[in-house]
């Protein structure tokens, strides 16, 4: 290299980093609404198969970019948001239904129920059918579920803040 070449180099290290291709002030995270868009739309559709392509095409996005900045925005990949969603919703329904659990599964987007189970336990620690019984020992008919929006990621920690739960009423 010639010497020229080296000063040229050394002076463009020492001016900084260069950018990123993120403009100055812009986000690096999913904006609000679109995030907001994609959250009702898992609701909306737990028991559809959901594909990223499908999501990323409701914010307008190509699926790689969308991933991205969905698992920066909620410190989950869209597909872990998925299934804390879907095992969010069937903590609900086996608590509050005496519905088979293979019905359960499948209303809540799972195609088979030994899939749901297994999904289920890794999630929460035990069966669909203990936490039915769990559920039902707290108290038959003084029991209700206190959902939120709140997803649990697959090992079961809880993204964004609390996570539903079995509550007793003090009648």
């Amino acid at each position: 290299m010639a010497e020229a070449d080296l000063k040229s180099l050394g002076s463009m290290l020492e001016a900084g980093p260069a950018t990123t291709g993120v403009a100055e002030g812009a986000s690096s995270e999913l904006p609000a609404c679109r995030l907001r868009r994609v959250t009702q739309y898992v609701q909306a559709n737990l028991q559809r198969e959901l594909r990223l392509a499908e999501l990323s095409a409701l914010v307008h996005m190509s699926p790689y970019h969308f991933a991205r900045l969905f698992k920066r925005s909620t410190g989950v990949p869209p597909h872990r948001f998925l299934v804390g969603c879907r095992i969010d919703a069937a903590r609900a329904l086996l608590a509050a239904r005496t519905a088979p659990i293979a019905e359960i599964a499948q209303s809540v987007g799972f195609r088979t129920p030994s899939h749901f189970t297994t999904t289920f336990r890794r999630v929460t620690g035990m069966t669909p059918s203990a936490y039915r019984s769990e559920a039902g020992a707290a108290g038959v008919g003084s029991i209700f579920v206190a959902a939120t929006a709140d997803a649990v990621d697959i090992r079961g920690a809880v993204i964004g803040g609390a996570r539903s739960q079995l509550l007793r009423r003090e009648d």
